[in-house]
């Protein structure tokens, strides 16, 4: 017998959802049947999105959140059972990018990156694992890291310390509700065309940039589009993948990582 398919008749939930890899996400889910949950800060532009897909048909709940707060985001869960009486996709996708040389970081800098990247993933964690164990339907959370996650870029060095944590704490996460018939993967994708440059300047009060660029020191490799992105996030969902990776370029930049570490073992480097 077929599995059920992970989506249809599903509630996902996905911040940042406005747009970007976000919206790209509830666009691939609502195109498989599930009902989707917005939340955001951009309220204009999450509206304008819910618009979008039910247009097409999808059911869709917009909520305005700030992932920095817990508050804001236990607001979230709360709204989402009310509405849908469950959740199952958990999506804690909202993000910013703060380019720069590591040394010239300010303290502000390091905070609002921790606590959007982080401690929103953090949050979402927090609260919507509890209640999708409780509620025993199964789930899949699926927590948006970057390539800078899992390699060390210069000028990107906040946002990879962040990714970092994000992909340590998924890998974590995994062991930990795979008894409880629950799912986690950590998208790690390069290049991808949004317009994170800019909404991160407009988060922290700044002009935006003449054009949109990918962050400076970014990994080179090809841009592709968001929905290339949630077309990969399905397939990883739908596998189980505790990764979900976007690029090819990616295999060889974690293969030299994996032989620098292997190296250390050579007996030459082993020995005291």
């Amino acid at each position: 017998m077929a599995s059920p398919d992970p989506f249809r008749g599903r509630v996902a939930v996905i911040t940042g959802g406005a747009g970007g890899i976000g919206f790209a996400m509830a666009e691939a889910f609502a195109a498989r049947g599930a009902r989707i949950a917005l939340a955001d800060v951009d309220e204009a532009g999450m509206a304008e999105r819910a618009r979008a897909l039910e247009a097409r048909g999808a059911e869709v709940l917009c909520v305005a959140t700030d992932v920095t707060r817990r508050a804001s985001v236990a607001a979230l869960a709360d709204q989402v059972w009310k509405r849908f009486g469950a959740a199952h996709l958990v999506c804690n996708n909202a993000g910013i990018a703060i380019a720069g040389p590591l040394l010239q970081a300010s303290e502000a800098d390091w905070r609002l990156t921790m606590d959007i990247d982080f401690w929103g993933v953090v949050h979402g964690v927090n609260e919507f694992a509890p209640r999708l164990i409780e509620q025993k339907q199964g789930g899949h959370v699926l927590n948006t890291a970057s390539m800078a996650g899992l390699v060390g870029m210069s000028w990107l060095g906040v946002y990879c310390a962040a990714k970092f944590a994000v992909v340590g704490l998924s890998e974590a996460l995994r062991r930990e509700l795979e008894p409880h018939g629950i799912g986690v993967s950590v998208l790690c994708p390069m290049i991808v065309a949004t317009r994170i440059t800019e909404n991160s300047a407009r988060t922290r009060g700044l002009p935006p940039p003449p054009e949109s660029q990918p962050p400076a020191g970014a990994l080179k490799g090809g841009v592709i589009a968001a929905e290339e992105v949630a077309r990969r996030v399905v397939r990883g969902i739908e596998r189980n993948e505790l990764y979900v990776l976007t690029h090819p370029e990616q295999r060889d930049f974690l293969r030299r990582r994996a032989a620098r570490l292997d190296a250390v073992f050579e007996p030459r480097s082993w020995e005291l």
